[in-house]
């Protein structure tokens, strides 16, 4: 077989970087014909974390902005970030209390345009050490709050012939993650119930954006629950939370989701190792699978507190409370993931 002429190599060089720059282009036009400014948008779970951030984002951006959480301090604190921010106390789990939000909203600013399900709980430990109370948990939060809120805004949304729904789901909804099995199970099922969305909205003019980030630096890690020998399972994921490499910062993940709303994305995977370790899962499922059962050997065995479970601050070491989370301790301290007293200590 002859090698191929030069010029073809050139024409097929050429063709690769104009493919890139439409692609480049097509994004940018999708950006553009879709604004936040004036539009009603609400976070479930926007008083800390990556809620917090895109709040942020989304208020500097002109858009009129509404965030949920359980907890009154913690909203109250967020507010005073955000400054122009409409906030309610509201646990997303119980469908009545999202029905009254939703009308609350309403009345406040008029019809939601975004819908951003973010809310969530993180539960780290062996398999041992989780209950069906956690399970159930994590479906209630990642499952059915999502679901409710859904329903609560699909009326006028699809009244509108138009909306925008963001499911903040996880690279655990990808490939199932050991140690994290309830938030995996739960994740799944909302990529399931996100995907399914945006196949049947589509015709009433709602797109359905399912995002599925690896590891954010937003400081969750210390308003996470940590079971068996906790302080050795805070050590191993604030760690990977906080490697540059690893992980990505929140404002970064933010900006990308915002964006893919604007445009309109059916997917978005924030970060290249997310990207490739999907990618390949898809590929290779089984050698997946095994590869992560390695891994899990690695990880903490079950002992310590048992099933009893202790948030992150709570369970710090000297090891976590050095340069090796140095990243993911700032991000704690800017998105309102400590009280101003914890942050004095």
């Amino acid at each position: 077989m002859g090698e191929l002429p030069d010029n073809l190599y050139f024409i097929l060089v050429v063709g690769a970087i104009a493919f890139i720059l439409l692609q480049i282009l097509i994004r940018w036009w999708q950006e553009s014909r879709y604004t936040f400014k004036d539009k009603t948008v609400l976070i479930t779970g926007g008083s800390r974390g990556l809620g917090l951030v895109m709040a942020r984002q989304l208020v500097h951006q002109g858009a009129r902005v509404a965030i949920c959480a359980r907890d009154q301090a913690e909203l109250e604190r967020a507010k005073l970030q955000l400054k122009d921010c409409f906030t309610l106390t509201c646990d997303v789990t119980d469908q009545t209390q999202v029905e009254q939000m939703i009308q609350k909203i309403t009345e406040h600013f008029g019809n939601i345009d975004v819908l951003i399900n973010n809310a969530g709980i993180i539960q780290v430990g062996p398999i041992e050490t989780m209950t069906l109370e956690d399970y159930d948990a994590a479906m209630k939060l990642h499952f059915w709050a999502p679901l409710y809120t859904t329903f609560a805004v699909l009326p006028t949304m699809r009244h509108q012939k138009a909306g925008r729904i963001v499911n903040i789901s996880s690279i655990g909804g990808k490939i199932s993650v050991p140690h994290l099995l309830p938030y995996s199970a739960s994740k799944f099922a909302l990529v399931g119930l996100s995907e399914g969305m945006r196949s049947e909205l589509a015709k009433d003019g709602i797109k359905v954006t399912t995002v599925c980030p690896g590891l954010i630096r937003t400081g969750s890690t210390e308003n996470a629950y940590f079971k068996g020998h906790h302080r050795a399972e805070y050590t191993w994921f604030t760690i990977s939370d906080s490697l540059p490499i690893l992980s990505m910062s929140a404002e970064a993940v933010a900006r990308k989701i915002l964006a893919g709303c604007r445009r309109g994305d059916s997917e978005i995977i924030t970060s290249l190792p997310a990207i490739i370790g999907i990618r390949f899962h898809g590929v290779f499922p089984g050698l997946t699978s095994d590869i992560l059962s390695w891994v899990n050997r690695l990880l903490p065995e079950n002992g310590g507190i048992g099933s009893d479970r202790i948030i992150g601050k709570d369970s710090h070491s000297s090891i976590t409370s050095s340069l090796l989370t140095a990243l993911s301790q700032r991000a704690a301290r800017q998105n309102n993931q400590l009280t101003p007293e914890e942050i004095k200590e």
